[in-house]
Formats: C-alpha cells, structure tokens, sequence
C-alpha cells in the first residue's frame, strides 16, 4: 500500500480504547524463510533485550524484550509434540526435531508477538529488522503459498453491534485493500485469500442487518466454512460461542480468541525498505468506518 506515515495515523491508533477504557492491543504474526527458530530468537534478543527460552527445537520463546514476549517457531504442528499431543504420529520428541530440521527450508518460520498497545505497533520493524539482519527472508510467495502477515486486533467491545459493525466496515473496504495488497499483481493476487460470496455480502451489508450473535455466526458459517478470509472471525465467534462454532467445523484449525484476526498473504522479509505500517494503516479504514457504525451515524449503503 502507498500510504506514508502521517501524524493522524499515529493519533487513530493512539486513540484506539476500548469501552472499558482499557488500550486496545495487536498481536503480530510475520511468516519467513531463511534462519533456523534459535537463531533467530538470539537476534531478537540481541537487539531488543530479553531471555531465550526454547519450548523445543523449532519453537523458541523471547520473555522480557523492549516488545514484550516474542515467539518464533517453525509453522507446522506436528513438529511441536508437547503442544499438540493429539497430533503425535509416533515420531517421538527427537524424530519430532528431526522432521522439524527436514522440512525447515520450505516451511516458514513464524515471528509472533505477544499483544502490544496499537499505538507501539511501528516498534515491531525493529524486530523484523533484527531478523534481516541473520537473513530472514520473503518476497511474499513461495511455490503455491504465501508468506503471511497476520493482525490480532482487540475490538473494543465484543458486543454483536460492535462485531457486526466491524464485518460491515471490512466488506466496505475490502475490494480497495485487496488491490492495494496485490499490487496490481496477478500472481499475487492469487493468493489472496478467497473473497467472501457476494450474496453474503449483500445480506450483511443491508441497512438493517444487525442480527444476534447466534444468528450472525449462524450466517458467517453458512457462507464462510473456512478460516481462509481476510477479516477472519472464526476465534471471535469461537471465544464467544464454541459450541455453535464447532458443530459446523469440527476439523477445523480454530484458535478461540477475543481478536479479530486479518490475513494479510503477503510478508517481504526480503526487502530491507518493507514496513508492516502500510499494512496497519489500511485496517484503520475499517477502524473509521466501523466506529461510525457502531454509533449509527452512517447508513453502509451511503459509504458503498
């Protein structure tokens, strides 16, 4: 996205507080190539403070850094048994490690923040920074996938007006922030993931669709089976609803979370000049227009 930094940017996400009066908070996830997790937790802790803690070989954790705690781990499960028991193949801890060290030249690693004040959230290029420096590495697609940035907003409420106001606001956008994230690239564009139907986007968009919450997961999972969308909601409804969410998917990867989670497939580790900041600044469209909404001051057929 071409949007420079500007001093109302960092006023919005300054000003974003949730209705208890507490500051809003953003988990970041950035996928790469390149160094192994251990390598690049010392990095981390190099340059931003903190204390390396192996959980195992491919996951490492990083308490106490001028971020907070950070994470990085290689993105597959089943290399991180104590963690997904029910995922154990027989491989055992070492054969674990093994597959771990087998696959890491084609598996991303994962840096993952624990949740920061959304104002701070410019301070995790220093991370990414930390990890260039070790050569992390990603231009945004490998083979058929993508290297991922991923967004883990506290909404300020989770009430179903608030929820469903910041659906709407995303639908708003959503075709103007897929453009700017595939950068006028077919390829990248690709994946991209799969735009939510049409038909759903009229019924959640209609003037008077403010619906329950059973009533609003019942529609987002009729529509939406997967957790392949940008604004993805399955850990919110899951958090609010377990039940209702896992009767319609019981296979599938859902993580209950209070957080409404943004896909963003495309993370370029490898250019030295890319900032996650753009990225940020495109969600804080919805931010306006949800807010908007929230306080009925706009109808969303005026804002289409």
């Amino acid at each position: 996205m071409d949007n420079p930094v500007t001093s109302s940017h960092l006023l919005e996400a300054a000003a974003m507080i949730a209705a208890d009066g507490s500051v809003r908070r953003v988990g970041v996830e950035v996928e790469f190539l390149g160094p192994s997790a251990a390598v690049a937790a010392a990095a981390l802790a190099r340059d931003l403070g903190g204390v390396v803690e192996p959980e195992d070989p491919h996951a490492i954790k990083v308490r106490g850094t001028r971020l907070g705690d950070l994470s990085v781990e290689l993105d597959l499960r089943h290399i991180h048994p104590a963690r997904h028991p029910d995922l154990d193949v027989g491989l055992g801890r070492r054969g674990a490690a093994f597959l771990g060290t087998l696959v890491s030249p084609f598996v991303p690693r994962e840096l993952i923040t624990a949740p920061i004040p959304a104002a701070q959230i410019g301070d995790v290029d220093k991370a990414l920074a930390s990890l260039r420096s070790v050569g992390a590495r990603g231009r945004g697609v490998i083979f058929q996938n993508s290297l991922s940035l991923h967004f883990n907003i506290d909404p300020p409420s989770l009430d179903v007006r608030t929820l469903t106001a910041f659906l709407k606001a995303f639908l708003l956008v959503s075709d103007e922030l897929r453009r700017q994230t595939s950068r006028g690239s077919m390829w990248l564009a690709l994946a991209l993931p799969p735009d939510y139907p049409e038909n759903y986007k009229e019924h959640i968009l209609a003037p008077d669709y403010w619906p329950s919450l059973p009533d609003l997961t019942a529609d987002y999972l009729a529509a939406n089976p997967t957790r392949q969308r940008a604004l993805d909601l399955l850990p919110v409804l899951a958090y609010l609803n377990e039940a209702q969410v896992r009767q319609a998917l019981p296979r599938e990867k859902i993580g209950p979370r209070p957080v409404l989670h943004y896909r963003l497939p495309h993370a370029y580790l490898s250019d030295p000049n890319w900032s996650i900041l753009p990225d940020w600044y495109g969600w804080l469209k919805v931010e306006r227009i949800a807010a908007e909404l929230v306080r009925g001051e706009v109808n969303p057929r005026e804002l289409v």
